[in-house]
């Protein structure tokens, strides 16, 4: 995962969160640092309550999306680089690519923006389509993904995570009020953008689910996506 970024990193860190048996995934972790593909590695529980009061969010606020976001803000909590590149455990870069210079450059030269991403499964269509305006490099517009971000540390690790915007409901209610939300209504209220690379991508491929769960987030979404497009036709109306 890192070394296909073509990046000499200063530390290539894993966050160990939501597992079965922590005892074992961090026998794998031990080995991997061993090894050299890892510089350390953190357990989230271990510094969540840390990060929460730095952040000035609780358990509470974040409901159910706790168990989906305290592994970000504890790796941006424990960060001492000034960027970070971050990618949950399902995606991976799907080539390789020396795009972390030009992401640093973009973050550096344009002051909008907040946030930079390679394109998501290939998909460059739906990247343009989200963007307002575009580079040689980027496409530039609204949005963020946890899946893959890179940021400037700094302007993450301040009290950002209190802002609601209307758009921001988009993101799944099985998550309730998780950090990707809660950073896309942040940059949404600040007019913050996202600078999407266009030359390469990283794959997403979810964790397998029980197909009791598959049909039940099946249902969610179709609900939701059924009471956002009555609410786009009542403010249409009004």
């Amino acid at each position: 995962m890192a070394d296909l970024n073509d990046f000499p990193f200063a530390e290539k860190v894993l966050i160990i969160n939501n597992v079965k048996d922590y005892r074992e995934v961090q026998r794998y972790a031990d080995e991997a640092v061993k090894k050299g593909w890892l510089s350390k590695y953190f357990i989230a529980e271990e510094y969540s309550d840390e990060a929460l009061t730095f952040f000035g969010l609780s358990r509470k606020a974040l409901g159910k999306g706790y168990a989906f976001s305290i592994g970000e803000l504890v790796s941006i909590y424990l960060c001492r680089t000034e960027f970070l590149l971050h990618f949950t455990g399902d995606c991976i870069p799907a080539e390789r690519c020396a795009w972390v210079p030009k992401a640093i450059r973009v973050l550096t030269e344009d002051e909008r923006v907040k946030v930079a991403n390679l394109l998501w499964d290939r998909n460059s269509v739906e990247a343009k389509s989200e963007s307002s305006e575009e580079t040689d490099d980027f496409f530039k517009g609204f949005g963020f993904s946890d899946q893959c971000y890179f940021i400037r540390v700094q302007d993450f690790r301040k009290p950002i995570y209190n802002y609601s915007h209307p758009a921001s409901a988009r993101y799944p209610d099985y998550c309730g009020e998780l950090f990707e939300k809660r950073v896309d209504s942040w940059m949404r209220c600040r007019g913050y953008l996202r600078a999407t690379y266009k030359h390469a991508s990283y794959l997403h491929q979810n964790l397998p689910l029980t197909f009791g769960r598959r049909i039940q987030l099946l249902k969610k979404r179709a609900a939701q996506s059924i009471a956002w497009r009555i609410n786009r036709l009542k403010s249409k109306i009004t």
